[in-house]
């Protein structure tokens, strides 16, 4: 009953046609031999080759020259001896080159790592060596970022700002191509999304599908229909960005696409290409709201029918304003980039309970644990979410689940019409602006400054970033530290996110007897002090 169920949401959804049976067995037969990525994009190229399939600053390629490039760019690769045991690491901002990256690699079998514009060097270079990287293709603007790559780390260039020569450009590639056939890899490739977890380090979540109706999972809750347009404004190397990406390409749907996110320009380009979907992370929402109601109306926003809306806490204040100014087209989206689907508030559900991150999805399932293991039923009692989706990426320990389903590390509770909360984190992950930020990463570091004698980070409310981090800081004796000088200390070894906008200078830290800080105690342990601003 679940395959029935699952083939319905993609019919109503445009996906598939029972009118067409041998149409839509062959997308589905793609997806399992290509993969979903690849799958998707064949499938746009046989149905509408010549629509525009992404349009980003460069200007517009349809999905017929999409996958005559990609194939293009398959072959050039496989020339440098690029194939399936291959790993290809990819450090873009949101523009064609990271999705044809991923074309190319998926037809050659090969696994695609995307990585977070906002790592520093240190973290990117720990990342190719751990995950034994080959090739590296990126923006131009990145060039300090790899300065510490090991030479042996072949570069091509995505996306250039400049004319400059020694590293071969993703263009060139695809005009070099060589002539020949090119044959379906032995197995379906790999994409890898990076997640913080709960160490602070970025681990890789590796997602492998073979099922062409996984994206039942995703359309379920959320009315998104073939042959529209939907502008990606979350990062692509993000989850969410990316499984718009994937479901853009399977729905034939054009993709709108920016560099850098500002705005006004993006509701302007709703407005142009009159999406019918806009995909954001809570902290653009809340810029997009700042325009103000008179700017917001003078946008043709009439096509906007999903507002899509994940990555960090959305604010009840937040997603009622946006509601009130845009209409009941909000959609709050709970995953994480292990599991990738786990609830999804409707905005029916955002108008009965705005804080809500809503149901889960007919194949999904959500369950609420106590520390002992046992399961939680009943309405409000906060438990540990452990959730199970056929969307889920591998290579999770053992450790982390329970009957099958994956830990979240968050904590939550239902209310009494069956609607998730989120609570917080099971331990004391900070997110701001959509990004997992550790705490104790951050306390390391601070702890290496000559002038530093303890530090304890901890995440505090932000009406643009959800969360922003402040540092608590005890000097050593005499020293006289300046609060903007430890932030350029964190800034120049640690991603952007993970450097503290507040720096507090305290004379002690409160500790348990055995050593742990009471975060939560901070504050009232050491009275009021100076922040840097």
């Amino acid at each position: 009953m679940s395959g029935l169920h699952d083939a319905a949401v993609l019919a109503r959804a445009g996906m598939i046609s029972p009118a067409h049976l041998l149409r839509s067995r062959k997308a589905l037969s793609d997806v399992r031999h290509w993969g979903p990525v690849v799958g998707a994009a064949k499938l746009a190229a046989r149905r509408r080759p010549d629509d525009v399939g992404i349009v980003d600053d460069r200007g517009e390629v349809t999905f017929g020259e999409l996958e005559r490039r990609t194939t293009a760019l398959a072959k050039s690769l496989r020339a440098k001896e690029i194939g399936p045991k291959s790993v290809v690491a990819v450090l873009c901002r949101d523009h064609r080159g990271p999705i044809e990256t991923m074309l190319a690699c998926g037809k050659l079998g090969a696994t695609t790592i995307l990585l977070g514009t906002g790592l520093a060097a240190p973290q990117v270079a720990a990342l190719v060596r751990r995950e034994h990287v080959d090739v590296l293709v990126h923006d131009q603007e990145f060039g300090a970022e790899l300065a510490e790559l090991a030479p042996a780390v072949r570069r091509f260039v995505a996306w250039r700002d400049e004319p400059g020569a020694g590293v071969p450009t993703l263009d060139e590639l695809v005009a070099d191509a060589p002539k020949g056939r090119l044959r379906r890899p032995p197995d379906v490739s790999k994409v890898v999304l990076l997640t913080s977890g709960t160490t602070g380090t970025p681990k890789a979540a590796p997602r492998k599908i073979r099922s062409g109706l996984a994206a039942a999972d995703f359309l379920d809750r959320i009315p998104l229909r073939a042959g529209e347009s939907t502008f990606i404004a979350a990062p692509i190397f993000h989850g969410i960005g990316f499984l718009h990406v994937v479901l853009a390409l399977g729905l034939g749907s054009t993709m709108v696409v920016r560099r850098r996110f500002d705005a006004r320009q993006t509701m302007a380009a709703v407005d142009r290409y009159g999406c019918s979907t806009l995909v954001v992370v809570p902290t653009m929402l809340q810029r997009i709201m700042e325009l103000g109601e008179r700017e917001l109306s003078g946008y043709d926003l009439a096509k906007l029918q999903v507002l899509f809306c994940s990555g960090s806490a959305l604010a009840p204040a937040l997603a009622t304003l946006t509601m009130d100014r845009l209409g009941d087209v909000l959609y709050n989206f709970y995953g994480t980039t292990e599991v990738a689907v786990a609830t999804v508030a409707t905005p029916a559900d955002l108008r009965a309970a705005p804080g809500t991150v809503g149901h889960s999805p007919h194949n999904c399932t959500v369950r609420l644990y106590d520390v002992d293991n046992v399961e939680i039923t009943g309405a409000g009692k906060v438990g540990r979410i452990l959730v199970g989706s056929s969307l889920r990426s591998a290579g999770r320990s053992a450790r982390d689940e329970i009957d099958g389903l994956v830990d979240t590390g968050d904590l939550g509770h239902f209310d009494s019409a069956g609607r998730l909360f989120i609570d917080g984190r099971e331990d004391d992950m900070i997110i701001s602006g959509g990004e997992n930020v550790f705490p104790g990463e951050v306390e390391h570091l601070l702890m290496t400054h000559y002038q530093v004698r303890d530090a304890a980070v901890v995440g505090v409310p932000d009406h643009q970033f959800g969360q922003r981090l402040r540092a608590y800081v005890v000097p050593t004796p005499g020293a006289e530290l300046d609060p903007s000088e430890l932030r350029e200390f964190v800034r120049v070894s640690l991603a952007r996110h993970k450097v503290p906008r507040d720096v507090v200078l305290v004379p002690h830290l409160p500790r348990t007897a055995t050593g742990k800080v009471i975060r939560a105690g901070l504050e009232a342990a050491n009275g009021p002090f100076p922040r840097s601003e």
